[in-house]
């Protein structure tokens, strides 16, 4: 009887496939990577181990064509992570393995390990660079403190005088660093103030076992430092701690500071902004790590020494995946926390309320930091400008303008907050109301006047801007509202002696943030006017003005979420003011100065705000009271969407204890060239909404005729 092996693969099949397994093979273990036949491919796959027997003939078998034994085997606990996520979000387990490696790892080529850290030679202990040569020494001093990985050095832009140090002989690459000739030590902290002391009193004793702890500490109350500490104490046990943020830009700061608290330590970050070879290497690193810190993917790392998981900025959407296996990374840590057995640290000053909830419920520790680390740091008072009776020009107020001329004026750094990038959000004909369509989506084309380009920030299309309006002939086409290429225009034009830079996706890349974070220390930069990639963790000393423009429009939508998002944001961006001992300031520009979410704004009243959502949405049967599923179906018309959509609630399965509505278009009805919509599944109860979504999925994949794509997302964040 041949032996047989059982392959998870790259497919959207929910099954997985037996091999035959040559004898010259030996033993498998199980998360090896294997080539193996698939149709007339060859794929990668991940062997789950050996099963007695198939369902394949064993004439019909295929034979394993190797085993790839040059990259290390997925360990037994992503294995079963891997297993929670294809039960909970019904999910394929062979897509979901596959997808949690570098895309390197993927390929069947034979892999060579590169050489990613940079350590000191002999001759490097001793050697003493010529005095001009600054950089070269500063270099050396960090190597003499802790090898250093090649993508730092390359954020930090060192790679010449790295390759200055090799040459020298002072320096040398190598797969894996040595120990640190010294033992790993932490930098000296700050004194914790009170209320980081009692949180840790709470927390330290909870290491070694699981638990969820959300840390619900207003902006600047030192959470960071927080994480320091519980880290230090996670390492002093010979232990690893898992960091997840939301935004790429924050990961080489982060990194930076990390290093400089605990010099000696072996640090790994994985984000999608890293090069394919980078990732690679970092990935096969994270074993042997002490801090691993990345975004949400990251949570699939491979820690065997696993003590600790925290997850900053918990709230923020991009935890959840919005395609592919739509996971979140927030809930998957909580999932991994649970089968390793450690704690779970979830921060944040405006946390979910999913979160804030379970925390009220005590289900999780609530740890509260109501007071600014800096003694001298006060939350920033919070003005509104009435556009109901404040006329606008080119986006701002008199008054708004009139309080960043002030701030120019005493020295100090102000941040226009607008989350629209691009110079307006389409292009507009007065003759005869043409506003710019995209062809292949419901959205409108965005006006991107420094490119010179019409672009889709849905299906990315790029076009040229058009010299006359294609409906009527007139040449006279108008920007119609305003983006951050258009404020940072004004801004300029009104305050021609600010030094102002622009923050968004157009201009930032994750290298730029630290040049960015030094330029705003040394004073070089009075005004940051940029989008949301401004609201998070950035600490600026001197920025006392936060200018908030043009929110209203949350208010009015029909995403139940949209005014608690609204808030969140607010109150981050609120937060970046007055965090030294200089008073921050706030003006929000908003049409609707009594709507109850500004006076809790005021008062920075999460916890009140928060309440008050959640007695409305249990009123109204709203999550965290209900739990979701949302079936989507994308197809070339509409109708062909919805009968898929109707066929498939017609196979649900008849439960008192699941609701199922009807199929409606989804709110963004077109994106690129493909029709959208959806039907939304409900229960109060998890257990019965996964029980019914485990029975109704298989059904799915009968329906006749097929729509080109469809897909589940289990507690679906965007409608």
């Amino acid at each position: 009887m041949p032996s047989i092996l059982q392959v998870a693969l790259d497919t959207p099949l929910h099954r997985l496939f037996d091999y035959r397994l040559p004898d010259s093979a030996g033993t498998v273990q199980p998360g090896s990577l294997v080539e193996v036949p698939f149709g007339r491919t060859r794929q990668v796959g991940i062997a789950l181990g050996p099963v007695a027997d198939s369902t394949v003939g064993a004439d019909k078998l295929r034979e394993v064509i190797r085993v790839l034994d040059d990259r290390p085997a997925l360990s037994p606990d992503i294995l079963r992570l891997a297993q929670f996520c294809a039960d909970y979000y019904h999910y394929p387990l062979g897509a979901i393995l596959l997808a949690t490696l570098p895309p390197r790892l993927k390929n069947a080529t034979p892999f060579v390990a590169d050489t990613p850290w940079l350590v000191l030679t002999e001759a490097g202990q001793v050697a003493e660079p010529a005095a001009r040569a600054r950089a070269q020494r500063a270099l050396l001093d960090a190597l003499r403190a802790a090898p250093q990985p090649r993508e730092t050095l390359r954020a930090q832009k060192q790679g010449r005088h790295a390759a200055a140090l090799v040459a020298a002989g002072w320096a040398a690459w190598t797969s894996v660093p040595p120990p640190s000739a010294v033992a790993p030590r932490t930098a000296e902290s700050p004194p914790a103030t009170a209320g980081q002391q009692a949180a840790l009193d709470a927390l330290l004793p909870a290491l070694g076992k699981f638990g969820v702890h959300l840390v619900h500490g207003v902006t600047g109350s030192g959470k960071t430092e927080l994480y320091l500490r519980l880290i230090d104490a996670v390492l002093a046990r010979g232990l690893q701690a898992l960091v997840l943020i939301p935004e790429i830009a924050l990961t080489p700061q982060l990194e930076q500071h990390f290093r400089r608290r605990f010099p000696g330590r072996r640090f790994a970050t994985l984000h999608s902004g890293l090069a394919e070879s980078a990732r690679t290497e970092n990935w096969l690193a994270a074993p042997d790590c002490d801090v691993l810190l990345g975004t949400r993917l990251s949570v699939f790392a491979p820690l065997s020494r696993l003590g600790l998981i925290v997850v900053d900025e918990e709230h923020d959407a991009s935890f959840k995946q919005q395609d592919s296996l739509r996971y979140s990374a927030r809930d998957v840590a909580i999932a991994r926390g649970k089968q390793r057995g450690v704690p779970v640290v979830l921060g944040s000053a405006t946390p979910s309320l999913e979160s804030y909830a379970q925390a009220i419920n005590g289900r999780y520790q609530l740890i509260e930091l109501k007071q600014r680390a800096i003694s001298q740091a006060r939350l920033p008072a919070i003005e509104l400008v009435d556009l109901k009776h404040i006329p606008v020009d080119n986006g701002l107020t008199r008054p708004a303008l009139q309080v960043l001329t002030d701030t120019l004026a005493r020295g100090e750094q102000s941040l226009v907050f607008l989350n629209r990038r691009g110079y307006a959000p389409a292009l507009y004909c007065p003759s005869c109301g043409w506003v710019s369509p995209c062809p292949h989506c419901s959205g409108r084309l965005v006006l991107h006047r420094t490119s010179h380009r019409l672009k889709c920030h849905h299906c990315g299309l790029e076009t040229r801007i058009p010299s006359e309006c294609p409906g009527c002939g007139n040449p006279d086409l108008k920007p119609l509202g305003q983006g951050t290429q258009r404020l940072e225009e004004t801004l300029t034009a009104l305050l021609p002696a600010a030094r102002i830079r622009r923050i968004d996706r157009d201009t930032m890349r994750p290298r730029a943030w630290a040049e960015l974070g030094a330029a705003v220390h040394g004073g070089e930069i009075d005004l940051l006017v940029g989008t949301q990639m401004l609201a998070k963790g950035h600490d600026f000393p001197n920025m006392t003005l936060a200018l908030i423009l043009d929110t209203d429009g949350a208010l009015y939508s029909p995403d139940f979420r949209a005014t608690e998002r609204l808030f969140a944001q607010l109150m981050q961006v609120a937060g970046r003011a007055g965090r030294a001992d200089k008073p921050g300031r706030v003006l929000i520009q908003t049409a609707f100065p009594d709507h109850p979410l500004f006076r809790y704004l005021q008062r920075h009243d999460y916890s009140g705000y928060a309440r008050a959502l959640l007695a409305e949405r249990k009123q109204l049967d709203l999550p965290p009271f209900t739990r979701q599923v949302l079936l989507r179906a994308e197809a070339p018309t509409m109708a062909a969407a919805l009968a898929f959509l109707q066929r498939a609630a017609a196979l649900a399965p008849a439960t008192a204890d699941v609701s199922v509505f009807a199929a409606t278009p989804a709110p963004m009805a077109r994106v690129a060239n493909l029709e959208r919509a959806q039907l939304l599944i409900q229960s109060a109860q998890r257990q019965a909404l996964q029980a019914f979504v485990r029975d109704w999925r298989p059904q799915l994949d009968g329906i006749r005729p097929r729509v080109a794509r469809w897909s589940l997302d289990v507690d679906p964040l965007v409608f």
